[in-house]
C-alpha cells in the first residue's frame, strides 16, 4: 500500500510540473508581447506546449526529482533544480530550431518563471512538512545556552530548535571566545558574549540549562564551566567528541549529561590503522589477562582488524566468558578462541603456545591493586614477574614476532610492590630484547584508566550515591588518566612502532588532582560538594605516592613517528646493570634471591 502511495505522489508532482511548465512558456510569450500575441507567434506557441512539457518533464526525471524526498530539500537541491531547468528549456530551445521557434527572450523570461515555479514548489513542500510536523508544546519552557558557536553549536542549534517546543526548550543564544562572532546572529540566535559574561547572561537571563558544545575543550576549560554552572544552579549538557562531529552523529540522542570522561578528555590518539593492519591482519594473536578491563578492550580492537585466529587467555572464568560472547556475535568472520589458563603454570602456557603458535602477543595479565598487593607480595611477584616471564621467554621459544608488555607509571621508581614487579619485568624485558633477534619486544606505560574495574571514577559514584562522604586519600595527590579505548590504542600503535627494548609513553597532558575530580563529580551529581556531600582525607595508603611519574631520571624520552607516544628507551644497560636493579627491587620487596634471578 505505501508503494501504491508513493506512485500516486510521484504521479501528482509529474501532473504539477507539467502545469507549470505550460504556464511558465505561455506566460514567457505573453510578457514578451505585453499580452497581445500575433496570431504567428500563438500558432508556434500551441505547437510548442507538448513537445516543451515532455522534453522538461524527461529531464527532470533523468535528473532524479521524482526520487527525491523534498521536505528535506537543502542548497543541493537548489542547484538541482537551476541545472535541470536550463537543460529542460535548452532542449526545448533545440526542438524549436525545427518545429517553429518563439522569440529568444521569452525562453529567457520562461527560464526564471521555471526556477520561481519549480523552485517554489519544492521549497514550499519543506515549508508545509516543517509546520505540520512542529512539536507544540505546553508548559513553561527551560531557557537554554549553548557555548560553543562553531560547527558543533549550530549542529546541536539546529536540531534544538527544530524539536525544542516539545522538549519544553528555549533557545536564548551562544556563548563564544571568538571576537569576530560577538554579536552576530547563527541559526537565528544571538551571540551574548564570552566566556567572561557567562555568568551575568544566566543571571540576567533566568537560564536553566547550559549546553556544552565544544567537543575539543580542554580538561581547564570544562572544568571551569562545570565549577560555574554548578554554583550557578544551572543543568549542563555536552556534545559528544570530534569523532562523532565530523562523522554528523549529532543530535538529540547524542546530547547527554556531563560525565566526568568529559572532563578528562583530550585530543584522541590517531592510530595508523594501515601500519596496525599490516601487522596484525591475517595473523594468529594471543592476548593474556584477556578477561579484564584493558585485556578484553585490546580483544575488541583487535578483532576489527580482521586476524586469522584471536586467543584469549586469563585465569578469570568469568571474563573470557562475557569478552568471548561478546566478540563471536560481532565478529562471526574471526576465529575466536577462548582459554581459562593461569600464567604463573608455565607447563599450561606453553601448551598454548605450541598448539596456537601465535605472531603476536599482548600481555596484560597482571595484578593491579597497589593497596593490595601490598598485602599479597609474594603472589605479586609469582604472577606479575614470575608468570610475565613465562610468557616473554616462551614468546621467544616459540616464534612470536612482537610481543607488547602492559606497564605502568607506578613502575617509575617504584614505592609500591605492584610497580615494583612491573619495573622488574620492564627490565626483564629489555635484557630479553637484545639477546632475541626474532622477537621484538616493546612495553607500554600508562597512568590510571577510568572505568577500569576498581578505578577512584567508579569507587567515588559509589560514594555519591550512597550520600557520601566521598573519600580522597591526600588533598595534593595527582594522577594521569586516560579512557580505556585511549590505552589500547596505544598499546596496538606500539606494537607497530617497537623495533626491540623501547619503554612507550603515551603523553597524556597535566596530571589532575583527585580531589577535583571529588568535587566535579559531586557537580555535576546535581549536589553541592563540603555542603550536599563531605569530602573526607584519609591519608596514603601503603605504597601510594602522591604524584606519579612517566620517566626516572636517568631515562631521556624520544620522539616517535606517532606525535602523542614518546619512548623512554633505558636499553643501554650491560648485565651488571641489570643485576643491580633487580637486587634493589629485591631489597625493596623482601623477597628471596632466587625469585628473582632472570
Amino acid at each position: 500500500m505505501s508503494i501504491l502511495n508513493g506512485k500516486i505522489k510521484q504521479l501528482g508532482m509529474v501532473a504539477i510540473d507539467g502545469g507549470l511548465v505550460l504556464t511558465a512558456i505561455a506566460l514567457g510569450v505573453y510578457l514578451r508581447f505585453d499580452w497581445n500575441v500575433p496570431s504567428l507567434w500563438m500558432d508556434r506557441l500551441e505547437g510548442l506546449l507538448l513537445p516543451a512539457v515532455i522534453i522538461n518533464l524527461a529531464c527532470y526525471y533523468l535528473f532524479g526529482f521524482y526520487r527525491r524526498v523534498w521536505r528535506y530539500a537543502s542548497l543541493d537541491e537548489l542547484m538541482l533544480i537551476a541545472v535541470s531547468v536550463t537543460v529542460g528549456l535548452g532542449g526545448t530551445y533545440l526542438y524549436s530550431l525545427y518545429a517553429g521557434m518563439l522569440p529568444r527572450s521569452s525562453y529567457i523570461i520562461a527560464w526564471f518563471l521555471l526556477l520561481f515555479l519549480i523552485g517554489g514548489s519544492r521549497i514550499s513542500v519543506r515549508l508545509l512538512d516543517n509546520f505540520l510536523s512542529k512539536p507544540k508544546g505546553s508548559g513553561k519552557k527551560r531557557k537554554a545556552l549553548i557555548v560553543g558557536a562553531g560547527e558543533a553549536g549550530v549542529l546541536v542549534a539546529r536540531e534544538l530548535k527544530k524539536h525544542g517546543p516539545s522538549l519544553e526548550l528555549q533557545l536564548l543564544g551562544f556563548i563564544d571566545d571568538d571576537p569576530s562572532k560577538q554579536k552576530q546572529i547563527i541559526q537565528g540566535l544571538p551571540v551574548l558574549g564570552t566566556k567572561n559574561d557567562l555568568e551575568n547572561v544566566v543571571r540576567q537571563k533566568e537560564v536553566d540549562e547550559v549546553i556544552i558544545a565544544m567537543p575539543s575543550a580542554p580538561y581547564s576549560t570544562l572544568q571551569e564551566l562545570v565549577g560555574l554552572c554548578g554554583e550557578l544552579g544551572v543543568k549542563i549538557k555536552t556534545v559528544p567528541g570530534i569523532f562523532e562531529i565530523l562523522q554528523g552523529q549529532v543530535s538529540l540522542k547524542t546530547l547527554k549529561d556531563v560525565d566526568i570522561e568529559d572532563l578528562l578528555r583530550r585530543l584522541p590518539v590517531k592510530q595508523d590503522l594501515e601500519s596496525i593492519s599490516a601487522y596484525l591482519a591475517g595473523q594468529t594473536v594471543l592476548v593474556t589477562g584477556a578477561g579484564g578491563s584493558i585485556g578484553s578492550e585490546l580483544c575488541r580492537q583487535i578483532a576489527r582488524v580482521k586476524p586469522k585466529k584471536l586467543v584469549m587467555l586469563d585465569h578469570d572464568e568469568n571474563g573470557i566468558f562475557y569478552i568471548d560472547q561478546e566478540l563471536k556475535s560481532k565478529n562471526g568472520e574471526v576465529e575466536i578462541v577462548p582459554l581459562v589458563r593461569d600464567i604463573q603454570i608455565r607447563a599450561s602456557v606453553g601448551n598454548v603456545m605450541a598448539e596456537y603458535r601465535p605472531d603476536v602477543v599482548f600481555h596484560a595479565a597482571a595484578y593491579k591493586h597497589v593497596p593490595l598487593m601490598e598485602t599479597n607480595t609474594e603472589e605479586a611477584v609469582r604472577n606479575n614477574i614470575e608468570g610475565s616471564k613465562n610468557v616473554i621467554d616462551l614468546s621467544s621459544e616459540y616464534g612470536v614476532k612482537r610481543f607488547v608488555f602492559i606497564s605502568t607509571d607506578k613502575a617509575v621508581n617504584p614505592s609500591s610492590v605492584m610497580g615494583a614487579t612491573k619495573r622488574a619485568v620492564e627490565i626483564y624485558l629489555q635484557k630479553k630484547a637484545s639477546s632475541c633477534s626474532s622477537c621484538v619486544y616493546c612495553a607500554v606505560r600508562f597512568g590510571n584508566v577510568l572505568g577500569s574495574k576498581g578505578s577512584v571514577v567508579l569507587l567515588f559514584r559509589e560514594q555519591i550515591t550512597r550520600g557520601g562522604p566521598v573519600t580522597v586519600t591526600h588533598p595534593n595527590m595527582k594522577r594521569y588518566f586516560m579512557t580505556i579505548p585511549e590505552a589500547v590504542q596505544l598499546v596496538i600503535q606500539a606494537g607497530a612502532l617497537g623495533k626491540g627494548g623501547e619503554i612507550f609513553v603515551l603523553d597524556m597532558g597535566e596530571p589532575i588532582k583527585i580531589v577535583d575530580l571529588a568535587r566535579d563529580m559531586i557537580i555535576l551529581s546535581g549536589l553541592k560538594p563540603d555542603e550536599d556531600i563531605k569530602i573526607e582525607f584519609t591519608g596514603l595508603r601503603p605504597g601510594e605516592k602522591l604524584n606519579e611519574e612517566l620517566f626516572n631520571e636517568r631515562e631521556h624520552f624520544a620522539l616517535t613517528r606517532h606525535e602523542r607516544i614518546f619512548i623512554a628507551p633505558d636499553t643501554d644497560r650491560d648485565e651488571d646493570a641489570v643485576e643491580e636493579e633487580m637486587q634493589s627491587l629485591q631489597q625493596r620487596l623482601g623477597l628471596q634471591a632466587d625469585q628473582f634471578k632472570a
